[in-house]
């Protein structure tokens, strides 16, 4: 048997932290506790911060959803009242619909979780899978356009560096979400602040401007519409309108943000969310009909190189004097570039949600369970950096072009919203007999879900051919890869239920004497995760592998803390006793074969961390230990095997001889093809 050969205070090492783990904590930040009582507090956003974090989404999409219904319209701007009208209740019923999902899911997950609860996992696959694609387009779409509009007022000969921007920009804004999504926020709250300064003062004062004007408006805007109804028809004005709502149906892409990302929510958790969805409400129909109604009073047609909210800007107050001092042309360039660095808080979205998407649909085994874990500093840190290079990628394989891929967009936004409002329609007339009010709750989802519906026919129709078609090829493949790791995990769990069938159900007696530990006869510390046959199996594996060398069974299993476990000291409690109530089960199992018998236990983000920690520590009671892990071995392993499958073992026996401690990995033999 080796000696331990380190040093150590209270389990921990006393290593000095390596070059590369001290430039990680400068940029990402110290660990975090989920220990901490106060942690879940500090970590969680007020009404106002989510609606910083979350509601960007949506109020930024008026910097291109208006832009694109307008443009749709042509030489009809009249259209734009309707439009602006249309805009507005559309903003009202999706997020009143949400607000009633809120209330009915109050842990969050949004889309996925409530196809998957009330249609079926065939559901809340799909949706899932629209919602990942659509929050690596939130990204794309929204560093694309704030890169248009900071490239709108610098010269022309700058535009070649536009990608390279973009790419610093999300490379940035990964490196602010593995710090922490609160750290982001406030980071970022200046900017959201600055949008809104401005935009409410072009929607008050460009208002106020054609108070005087708005008779002879309205005379025009008649006028007009008389002319179009004469030359195009009650069908051919009401296909244009349709086509132009559709174009700007991008403007409600972030609505569904909130719900899914209540988790970061503050108590009351319901609460916070529903008034995080009211201002989300308020501020986007407002900030997005006052552009479109302000776009017909200024006559803001498009011009090369510009946005048209910045010709509508420059046109608001391009001229604007004091003492001489061009201070119009200063607020117009603040007003842009407030607008345009909002575009890349608008990304938050995709960063916060995306991961809490992937971290949900891999706790249900449709993605490697990876993605569920949660980093040191709290931070589902494997689907930022994923859902990160996913939108580098899309950005670069469209050349960032924005209107490519606000095209690509919308579509999944309302195939979630449809399968959302199918759901919820279902649960009210399911249950219609439990709530006598259940018809006044049914309503909203009804019109919501044709609302939905009929948007995403004319979006499909739409946009198909222009580019919409490629969201649908990806959506289907992605849905398509999560049916084969969900089939792999199944058919490893159905093997694997078969050692559960033969050992969990061997008689644990509860009567067995304690014993006494014998620190220096020869100790087995065995890592198991769960009361199973898997467990079971590599106890009795070192039985007939050491006949009669041990005296002393140390159990040793860490409750790791993942995305949806992170709600609250209460569950984690609760999830420490279960944990602690599988170990006692082992330790009696242990004593029945005449062993002495302990358990330890911790709860984590890291369960190498956390399992490194106490093997130290059992090391420095029982000097003679081997540590053991079981290992799940495929007859024929493939290469996609090791992805699916954390390699946990491995890892803790390379972790351990480091530190000189005697390690084994006992393989669990996996015969069929997987």
């Amino acid at each position: 048997m080796s000696t331990n050969s380190w040093s150590h205070t209270d389990g921990q090492n006393e290593f000095p932290e390596s070059k590369v783990a001290r430039i990680r904590r400068a940029i990402i930040g110290a660990p975090r506790s989920v220990k901490d009582p106060s942690i879940f507090h500090r970590i969680s956003l007020i009404a106002f911060m989510a609606w910083v974090g979350l509601g960007a989404d949506g109020l930024s999409s008026s910097a291109y959803g208006p832009e694109e219904a307008f443009r749709a319209v042509g030489d009809h701007a009249y259209l734009a009242i309707a439009l602006a009208v249309a805009t507005a209740l559309t903003v009202f019923i999706i997020s009143y619909a949400y607000s009633r999902i809120i209330e009915r899911f109050p842990f969050g997950g949004g889309g996925y979780v409530v196809a998957s609860k009330l249609l079926g996992r065939q559901f809340g696959v799909v949706s899932g899978s629209a919602l990942l694609v659509d929050y690596v387009l939130t990204i794309s779409v929204s560093i694309a356009a704030g890169a248009d509009q900071v490239f709108s007022v610098l010269p022309e000969a700058l535009h070649p560096y536009r990608m390279g921007a973009i790419v610093v920009v999300i490379v940035i804004l990964m490196l602010l979400n593995l710090r922490g999504v609160k750290e982001s926020v406030m980071v970022l709250m200046p900017i959201f602040l600055s949008f809104l300064v401005t935009h409410l003062i072009l929607l008050i004062g460009g208002l106020a401007v054609h108070a005087a004007d708005a008779p002879r408006v309205a005379e025009n805007v008649q006028r007009s519409f008389t002319d179009g109804m004469a030359t195009l028809g009650l069908a051919g004005m009401g296909a244009l309108f349709l086509r132009a709502y559709s174009m700007g149906a991008g403007t409600y892409t972030g609505i569904e943000a909130v719900s899914n990302g209540l988790q970061i929510m503050r108590e009351p958790k319901v609460e916070t969310a529903k008034r995080t969805m009211f201002y989300m409400a308020i501020s986007l129909a407002a900030t997005a009909a006052g552009i479109l109604l302000l776009y017909l009073l200024f006559s803001v047609t498009p011009e090369h190189g510009k946005t048209m909210n910045a010709v509508l800007f420059e046109r608001f107050a391009g001229e604007w004097k004091l003492a001489g001092l061009p201070v119009g042309y200063w607020f117009v360039v603040f007003a842009l570039g407030s607008e345009a660095a909002l575009l890349f808080v608008a990304a938050q979205a995709g960063f916060i949600d995306g991961p809490r998407v992937m971290s949900n649909m891999a706790a249900d085994s449709w993605l490697p369970h990876r993605f569920s874990s949660l980093s040191d500093r709290l931070t589902m840190q494997n689907g930022v950096v994923l859902i990160s290079t996913a939108a580098i990628l899309v950005l670069v394989f469209t050349g960032g072009s924005t209107s490519t891929l606000i095209l690509m967009y919308s579509i999944n936004v309302f195939l979630t919203f449809s399968l959302s409002e199918t759901g919820m329609v279902r649960y009210w007339f399911v249950n219609r007999k439990k709530f006598k009010d259940w018809y006044r709750h049914i309503v909203i989802h009804i019109i919501g879900l044709i609302l939905c519906l009929f948007i995403l026919a004319v979006s499909v129709f739409e946009k198909f051919g222009e580019g919409g078609w490629v969201t649908l090829v990806v959506t289907l493949g992605l849905i398509g890869l999560c049916v084969l790791i969900r089939r792999h995990y199944r058919h490893v769990t159905s093997l694997l239920k078969r050692l559960d069938e033969v050992l969990i159900d061997l008689p644990v007696a509860d009567d067995v004497q304690p014993g006494f530990p014998q620190p220096n006869a020869n100790t087995a510390v065995l890592l198991v995760n769960g009361y199973n046959g898997l467990g079971i199996h590599s106890f009795l594996s070192i039985e007939r592998l050491f006949p009669g060398h041990f005296r002393n069974f140390v159990f040793v299993s860490v409750h790791v803390v993942d995305a949806g476990g992170l709600k609250g000291a209460e569950d984690l409690e609760r999830a420490a006793l279960l944990t602690e109530e599988d170990l006692k089960k082992y330790v009696s199992f242990a004593k029945q074969h005449g062993f002495y018998a302990e358990y330890r236990t911790a709860v984590g983000t890291d369960v190498l961390d956390e399992t490194e920690k106490l093997c130290i520590d059992i090391s420095t009671k029982y000097r003679r230990s081997i540590f053991f892990a079981g290992k799940l071995v495929f007859q024929r392993e493939k290469w996609y095997q090791r992805f699916l499958h954390n390699e946990t073992a491995n890892a803790f026996q390379r972790r351990l001889q480091f530190f000189g401690l005697n390690s084994m990995v006992l393989p669990v033999r996996v015969f069929a093809q997987t």
